[in-house]
């Protein structure tokens, strides 16, 4: 393919990606439903010859690796360490209560077994990708619900650490004990990133700290791609091994990090959203509408529970609650990646899966702008009941 074309066609989709971030910005909202919106409206008006194509793919996973590097670079270990803690029993209620609406809906639908348990996962995993970079567009890193949001998204990583190699060997018809070997890989490498991020995250940030800008941050991009690369060959989130990259960096050298990072970070994470809208085929829209629909808003409000409860235990006032619950709405890159292991088995478990991520990616950020608004319908008085005469 001509050089000259596949610039022509990558210049067009940024160029309509800072359109789309510059009305964001008039509107004062956070770009991220325009983004997918924008998506959406470039796969239909134009195709992509597959260089571009792969480029924005890549681009789509290398964004959603720095959005939560860069979250984890605004938490230390410790702090990690205690929302966990603190939030198990949350991590419980979203297991149950986000899990459940997807296994029912696979059963109404008439999809197999294993197709109502992929169903499942797509409809428990918040997209940590988004929910980063809503509390980066928003300003809200340094809030009080900010950490119950970063414990339920690692906590949900971790349950997939668990789910998805017992879900593949299931799907390829492995054995018990090529279940036990897969699941016992990708728990050790987990546990031994988190390790590391806790134990060794002194002397790595003293390595990387060198007075060169630039050095820094080769050494800290070529760290991170490296150590997410290795985690997904593990079959372990590789968003959740750069964002323990991001923990076990501190200090100096973890301000300096963030300053040279968050441009790359804004660029690839526009590619990401756009490209959610790119692959959705709008011809399969109408059959899978309505059940996507519906399931969206039902596990909407789950989640939204999910958050509002988070947020009650620690504390936080009605706005927090409604900025958590808000946040953890949008599903992602992980529910795509989930549902497309079921294709064989369920077809529909594709179409169905980009528009129900698509709604939750729209709704979550709206609502999360909409936070003040929401709060005052919430506290305000109710009139006293009349009594009966």
């Amino acid at each position: 393919m001509p050089l000259g074309q596949i610039f022509l066609e990558l210049g067009l989709v940024i160029v309509v990606l800072a359109l789309v971030g510059r009305a964001a910005g008039r509107l004062g909202i956070t770009p991220i439903p325009l983004y997918l919106l924008s998506g959406i409206a470039l796969g239909a008006v134009m195709h992509l010859s597959d260089a571009p194509e792969e480029f924005i793919h890549i681009g789509a996973e290398i964004g959603a690796v720095l959005l939560l590097f860069v979250l984890g670079l605004e938490y230390t270990s410790q702090e990690l360490r205690d929302n966990l803690r603190a939030n198990r029993r949350v991590g419980l209620l979203d297991l149950g209560l986000n899990v459940t609406p997807g296994v029912v809906a696979g059963w109404l639908l008439g999809l197999p077994l294993m197709g109502c348990v992929l169903l499942g996962g797509v409809t428990y995993l918040t997209s940590s990708g988004i929910a980063s970079k809503v509390l980066s567009d928003l300003g809200r890193l340094g809030n009080r619900e900010t950490p119950v949001i970063l414990a339920v998204c690692v906590i949900e990583d971790v349950v997939m650490a668990l789910y998805l190699p017992v879900v593949a060997a299931l799907l390829i018809g492995g054995t018990l004990v090529a279940v036990g070997v897969n699941l016992l890989i990708a728990l050790s490498a987990f546990g031994a990133a988190f390790y590391c991020a806790l134990r060794f995250g002194p002397q790595l940030s003293r390595l990387l700290n060198v007075p060169s800008d630039e050095t820094l941050l080769l050494g800290v991009l070529g760290l991170v791609l490296v150590v997410a690369g290795i985690a997904d060959q593990l079959k372990v989130s590789a968003a959740i091994g750069a964002f323990l990259v991001g923990i076990a960096l501190s200090g100096d050298v973890a301000h300096r990090a963030r300053r040279q990072v968050e441009p790359l970070r804004d660029l690839f994470a526009a590619v990401f959203f756009v490209f959610f809208g790119l692959q959705l085929d709008v011809a399969t829209v109408p059959g899978v509408l309505l059940p996507a629909t519906l399931l969206a808003v039902i596990t909407a409000a789950t989640k939204f529970l999910v958050g509002w409860t988070g947020a009650a235990r620690a504390g936080v006032q009605t706005r927090g609650r409604i900025r958590a619950g808000a946040t953890l709405i949008p599903r992602g890159e992980f529910s795509i990646l989930i549902a497309g292991l079921g294709l064989g088995i369920a077809p529909m478990l594709g179409p169905l899966a980009a528009v129900y991520v698509l709604i939750t990616a729209v709704i979550g950020p709206v609502l999360a702008r909409l936070d003040a608004s929401l709060a005052r319908q919430l506290d305000r008085p109710r009139p006293p009941a009349r009594r009966a005469s």
